[in-house]
């Protein structure tokens, strides 16, 4: 008889079991993840009436492969252009969250007894929400052309970060047992050191390589490469100190910003899905039925402080940020609940055997609860907003509206914003980048070649002049290379105040790079004479080579860039828009009425308030289309208008489309954004029709405000006035160019 390893007999049965709940799930319209829950409660060892997994350990395993590929996958949706992208208020009101919901876990979990260990993670994990579970109650619900939606997301993409960065911090304050800030600091200093290190070379290798060899890249090539790359990142994460899951996790996001992200995402889709079932079945095999009963009450306590505590935080976050009472209360309900990285760190506490075992189940018990209310929550939120209208004070709901006003539209920087904004990143970056090459050079480059090559004092040379060279264009970036001449030119020109304060800046570039040109020598040797001498040959080479150093340095600056700027972002954060109005996509479905006619015919906008900002055709896009211009099947439509306007319009274009592909509109391209009128402004006194804004901007002037009355969709006649506030949807690179020409 052939025997059967016990680990393929246990794979057998969580599958089997996962399979069941998955179905049953499904047709019940439940997350599915509670469904891998609880096919795991009854396989683990705490019930017993059916056959349960025997092999814990190798289950343990897959399990952590399982987060591996999850957070890979996370990182695939998540991408740092993103990150730079969602704005101020998704990053306010996920900092407010994070920040409040961290306090609310510790003192809840202090008030009910429990361990310092045990109420910090408590707080870890009630900070995050749960992207997995938000996706997929606004897809089940259509409510991803909401405005509140987009801000949604962005709130969740600040928050992936973060949970990155509390793995880091919970897992250094386990270890040592104690708050020691100095230790807190050096773990920050050193995953950002990290992540921008990987990050720089991640962009520059990755989509080269990814080129390189496309031809040679069929599915099941591009498949194994992926993984392959991303295990090496998670070697490579393990061996500076970090976990696995954030390794996974950057390399997911470094992918994310190359043009195969879609492909990579679709192939790895199935093997994620897997491997993630295995690790919410594991989550389930943890759970005691008996402390459930036994902690009944905690989980209730918890239960009411996440649901209350984030819809609180969350949503004065969003109002601290400018959005409107209504967008405030509908992010706060949306964001009510935990999910996949509450497990993790809950996971990272049991593994690290420093949180009590009933820490666990509570965790997995509040984030079930939650996850069934969070399709109510947001299904209700809008009404729940009227309601909280209607009853607070008319003066303040009228203060929250001006207050959200105020703080809309583009901020002008001024020269020394700009600059010192310039200089910064000059700094990070390149520093980080020398301190790479430094180490790489006396920890790797110098032994190689005295093993294999040279060895004794002409080896250590040759090294040491081998990682020079390799430094010196960073150098120069570092020490010599112009930034923002054009703020740095008008900023020299202020004699009186500015002069002294840009030599010193100047100063401690040059003096950073003697330092790191130092700090390599005395890697080799600790020789004052030979230090002098070099630091004298560096500088020589630096002036002297300037024009070759900068040309290789700009081919290197200009791949990098290419590489980033090679995928546009999916779907763009909707910046903070007037009178709730946002940006939607919307594709002509060929059941549609509207295939064939012309926008004149049609008269969307003076039906509906809606205005069309760009169709997009095949590869061709035509940005604020003109009356003349017909609508045809699949046609990709760009849209702006309220929730209410979408709602009505959203029917006339998808028709019966329920087959259609999800689209990939790049709205990134057209946003809307305020300039404001003054009588230098070259388009005052003139008519819209008159002032060439939508030749400037290929744009439309969507709404305009004076003197407290708002016009929206005005026409074409409306003359502008000193003061007035003008709201432009148009190309996103060409309205810069206009408010260039209109001072603020």
């Amino acid at each position: 008889m052939v025997h059967i390893p016990v680990l393929i007999t246990d794979l057998g049965l969580i599958l089997a079991a996962a399979g069941i709940f998955t179905l049953l799930f499904k047709k019940i319209k439940q997350p599915i993840v509670l469904g891998y829950i609880l096919a795991g409660l009854l396989v683990g060892p705490h019930v017993n009436f059916i056959p349960t997994v025997t092999d814990h350990q190798s289950i343990t395993i897959w399990a952590e492969i399982g987060v591996i590929f999850l957070l890979f996958s996370l990182g695939l949706e998540f991408s740092f252009k993103k990150l730079v992208k969602v704005g101020g208020s998704s990053s306010i009101a996920a900092g407010c969250e994070v920040i409040f919901m961290s306090i609310i876990g510790f003192f809840a979990g202090k008030l009910m007894g429990w361990s310092n260990m045990d109420s910090i993670f408590l707080g870890g994990i009630l900070s995050v929400s749960s992207t997995t579970i938000i996706i997929k109650a606004f897809d089940e619900l259509g409510l991803k052309h909401k405005k509140f939606a987009g801000l949604v997301f962005g709130v969740l993409i600040v928050e992936d970060l973060v949970a990155i960065l509390l793995l880091v911090l919970l897992s250094t304050l386990a270890v040592s047992q104690q708050f020691a800030g100095t230790e807190m600091l050096i773990s920050i200093v050193k995953l950002a050191f990290f992540l921008v290190l990987w990050f720089i070379g991640g962009i520059f290798l990755i989509p080269t390589f990814l080129k390189a060899t496309r031809k040679l890249m069929n599915d099941e090539t591009m498949l194994i490469v992926s993984l392959a790359l991303c295990l090496i990142m998670v070697l490579l994460a393990v061996k500076v100190g970090f976990s696995a899951a954030l390794g996974a996790f950057i390399m997911g996001s470094i992918l994310a910003e190359t043009t195969q992200a879609e492909r990579i995402e679709h192939l790895t889709k199935s093997v994620k899905d897997l491997f993630a079932a295995i690790f919410f079945v594991s989550v389930g095999m943890m759970i005691d039925p008996s402390v459930l009963v036994e902690y009944a009450g905690p989980i209730i306590l918890i239960t009411i402080a996440t649901i209350f505590g984030k819809f609180l935080s969350t949503g004065l976050g969003a109002l601290l940020s400018g959005q409107s009472l209504k967008t405030s209360v509908q992010v706060g309900l949306s964001l009510s609940q935990i999910g996949e990285f509450s497990f993790i760190i809950a996971t990272l506490g049991v593994s690290l055997k420093v949180t009590s075992d009933f820490l666990y189940p509570i965790a997995v018990a509040v984030s079930a609860i939650t996850t069934f209310t969070t399709p109510y929550l947001i299904k209700n939120s809008e009404s729940f907003s009227n309601f909280i209208e209607r009853n607070l004070p008319k003066k303040w709901v009228d203060g929250i509206n001006r207050y959200g006003t105020s703080t809309a539209g583009i901020t002008t920087l001024s020269d020394w914003k700009v600059f010192l904004r310039a200089y910064t990143f000059n700094l990070i970056i390149h520093s980080v980048i020398l301190i790479a090459l430094v180490f790489l050079g006396s920890r790797f480059l110098q032994p190689f070649i005295e093993e294999n090559l040279i060895n004794g004092n002409r080896g250590t040379l040759i090294s040491l002049l081998l990682t020079l060279s390799i430094m010196m264009p960073f150098l120069w970036a570092l020490a010599i290379r112009r930034l923002e001449k054009k703020a740095y030119s008008n900023l020299w020109l202020n004699k009186k105040y500015t002069r002294g304060p840009l030599v010193a800046l100047e100063s401690v570039r040059i003096g950073l790079a003697i330092f790191f040109v130092g700090f390599l020598i005395f890697q080799f040797t600790n020789t004052l004479v030979s230090l002098a001498i070099a630091i004298v040959l560096i500088l020589s080479v630096l002036v002297i080579f300037s024009r070759r150093l900068q040309a290789f340095y700009n081919r290197l600056e200009h791949r990098f860039l290419y590489n980033l700027n090679a995928r546009e972002a999916e779907k763009a954060q909707p910046q903070i828009l007037p009178w709730d109005t946002h940006l939607a996509e919307l594709t002509v479905a060929p059941e549609s009425k509207l295939i064939g006619q012309s926008l004149v015919d049609l008269s969307i906008r003076e039906k509906f308030g809606v205005n069309i900002a760009m169709i997009e055709r095949g590869k061709i896009r035509i940005p604020t289309p003109g009356r003349d211009e017909r609508l045809y099947p699949y046609d990709k439509i760009l849209v702006i208008g309220t929730d209410e306007q979408l709602a009505a319009v959203e029917d006339l274009f998808t028709g019966s489309a329920e087959d259609l592909e999800e689209s990939n509109f790049p709205k990134n391209e057209m946003t809307l954004q305020k300039i404001v009128i003054n009588s230098k402004s070259p388009v005052y006194g003139n008519s819209i029709r008159n002032s060439g804004i939508r030749e400037m901007t290929q744009g439309l002037v969507v709404g305009i405000e004076r003197k407290g009355e708002r016009i929206l969709n005005p026409d074409s006649d409306f003359v502008f006035e000193n003061e007035d506030i003008v709201w432009i949807v148009g190309n996103t690179k060409k309205i810069p160019e206009l408010l260039k020409k209109v001072p603020s």
